[in-house]
């Protein structure tokens, strides 16, 4: 008798939203005084692998980097905002829009990155393991998710070419 896998329940891109602040010191700056781009990198792989976290349940491990743009510097005594939601899920990956801004001290925030980050789930074993559906619910979401639907073609055509 074969066993049938249970399918796991959809999720909203709201239900594993995640969101980080961080003061820029001078241990985070470049020789310019600002914000070094892989400490970026780095504060923007930890939010994005927490929202992929929450929606799965599960440990998780970066698989791609797809998009990262640096839109504008960040100076020292910056606050940065970085946002985490879920834009589109596969069978075991999870693609996680990841937006970063300086907040200013009149809380106006101005976007200075843009990431788009694959992760995938993992069991017990480490072993790439099913995701929960994302579930979007408002139009932005919705486009979101076509756009994700997209990105996810292009990486899969991409690998088929090995590139």
């Amino acid at each position: 008798m074969e066993s049938q896998a249970t399918p796991l329940a959809g999720k909203t891109p709201a239900e594993s939203y995640t969101e980080m602040v961080q003061i820029v010191y001078n241990a985070h700056a470049n020789g310019s005084g600002r914000l070094f781009g892989g400490e970026l990198m780095k504060w923007i792989d930890t939010v994005g692998a927490v929202t992929a976290r929450r929606h799965c349940a599960r440990e998780v491990t970066t698989a791609a980097v797809d998009t990262l743009r640096f839109e504008a510097p960040v100076p020292v005594n910056s606050t940065v905002l970085l946002k985490g939601k879920i834009t589109f899920t596969g069978r075991t990956s999870m693609e996680v829009r990841v937006g970063a801004y300086v907040e200013l001290l009149s809380g106006e925030r101005c976007r200075v990155n843009e990431a788009f980050l694959v992760f995938v789930a993992l069991d017990d074993e480490g072993i790439p393991t099913p995701v929960p559906p994302i579930l979007p619910e408002t139009e932005s979401e919705k486009a979101a998710y076509e756009a994700g639907k997209q990105r996810q073609a292009l990486r899969l055509q991409r690998r088929k070419e090995r590139f």
